[in-house]
């Protein structure tokens, strides 16, 4: 029997922002503004939503991960198509359900095969994940060679970002050692990042934004010494300091002739808070 393998994953792969012709299905979080709900980025895009957040700041946004019948409504469909295999790329278990929902879900369609595959991180590396899933499905490679590139991604990319406030990720339950941030610890500008397991971790502990982001340029720029990457820049509307960034690497390295960014989709943006900004990259194979 030949083989049709597609990929799915999830809002907070920020795929919305990439340029591609593969067909990946996403599963859509909610986003909750008092009383209004959207889904994430049909309903509410990116802009619209940083616009609503920073106007009103009475506003608080949360999220509710895909109810498990819409992932299953979404398997269902990919296996209508044809395929045989799926490979489901969602955000870090260790930040969301949705990597236990997946799995849960894939239990309801046994007609296909589904791997449910933890990216340990969120926006560009997961989207990295699931664009080169595709492509290599696309070319004809096997679920296990496949699988086998997606570990190597998921092993050589970092991402460290800064946030202007740390309320967010606090109240969104997204920062793995709170309870060292709370009352008056959420007025610094930590350095955080995402390590190996997928947990946000706070790094330093810093007072000022401008600070906190130079020191994330200068995190960078230590770590990928020698390296060959591909950087990119994830941020919360900030395009200003996404452009003091871009301007730094450049004239760290002069043949860097671009730098990928992206906005972050409303969902991973209602637990970075308005401002945040990442910078990361993925070690590319020599």
């Amino acid at each position: 029997m030949e083989r049709k393998i597609g990929v799915v994953t999830d809002t907070n792969a920020c795929l919305d922002y990439f340029d591609h012709d593969f067909d990946i299905p996403i599963m859509r979080s909610m986003i909750h503004l008092g009383e209004e709900e959207y889904l994430d980025h049909v309903g509410l895009t990116a802009e619209a939503f940083y616009e609503r957040i920073q106007s009103d700041t009475s506003i608080f946004p949360k999220t509710s991960q895909p109810a498990t019948a819409s992932m299953v409504e979404t398997y269902q469909t990919m296996a209508d198509k044809g395929y045989t295999d799926l490979i489901v790329v969602t955000i870090s278990s260790h930040m969301s359900g949705i990597y236990g929902a997946a799995q849960v879900a894939a239990e309801h369609i046994p007609s296909i095969n589904i791997v449910v595959f933890d990216s340990k991180s969120v926006a560009f590396p997961q989207a990295k994940m699931a664009l080169t899933a595709a492509d290599m499905a696309k070319q004809g490679k096997s679920v296990d060679a496949i699988v086998a590139e997606l570990e190597h991604i998921r092993a050589h990319n970092h991402i460290y970002f800064a946030v202007d406030t740390l309320a967010y990720l606090v109240k969104n339950g997204r920062l793995s050692n709170a309870q060292g941030f709370m009352g008056s610890m959420l007025k610094i500008k930590p350095l955080l990042h995402i390590n190996s397991e997928g947990v946000v971790e706070n790094v330093e502990k810093i007072r000022t934004f401008k600070k906190a982001v130079n020191r994330v340029i200068e995190m960078y720029l230590q770590e990928t010494e020698g390296k060959r990457v591909e950087p990119f820049i994830c941020h919360a509307n900030n395009p200003e300091v996404r452009d003091f960034i871009e301007a730094a690497l450049t004239a760290a390295d002069p043949t860097l002739t671009s730098v990928f960014s992206m906005p972050l989709t409303p969902a991973v943006g209602a637990h970075a808070g308005p401002g945040a900004i990442g910078l990361g990259y993925y070690e590319v194979k020599t």
